[in-house]
């Protein structure tokens, strides 16, 4: 098999893995750093168990790590430059003829890429 088709299988099922919109959500809130389900989960507004149901799935796959403290389950990013991979995207995302939606994405932007706040030791 070419090697070019074998890189290609391989991109096609990261982007497939990172195709929905909850999962985009996670990696980039697990760019601030390892979090926990619970707080990752009141982050991004969705129910704990789909939060764990989605990070076993990039688990299976490798792109981040668990670590668990008693019951807690604490997740990071393998590869934290990811999520910079995935906020370079944003400038093929189309929005023209759609100033509402260059906005938002715009929002995002800014969100995605701000600096993660500093915790107090």
């Amino acid at each position: 098999m070419p090697s070019r088709l074998i890189v290609a299988r391989e991109l096609a099922d990261l982007l497939k893995l990172l195709a929905h919109p909850d999962r985009l959500r996670l990696v980039e809130e697990l760019r601030l750093g390892e979090q926990d389900v619970t707080s990752i989960a009141a982050a991004l507004a969705l129910p704990a168990t789909r939060v764990s149901q989605h990070l076993a799935l990039l688990r299976a796959h490798r792109l981040v790590e668990e670590r668990r403290a008693g019951r807690a389950h604490f997740y990071r990013l393998v590869q934290p430059q990811l999520a910079s991979w995935i906020v370079d995207a944003l400038q093929f995302v189309d929005v023209r003829n759609r100033l509402e939606e260059a906005a938002h994405i715009d929002d995002v932007r800014a969100r995605w890429t701000a600096e993660p706040p500093e915790i107090a030791t």
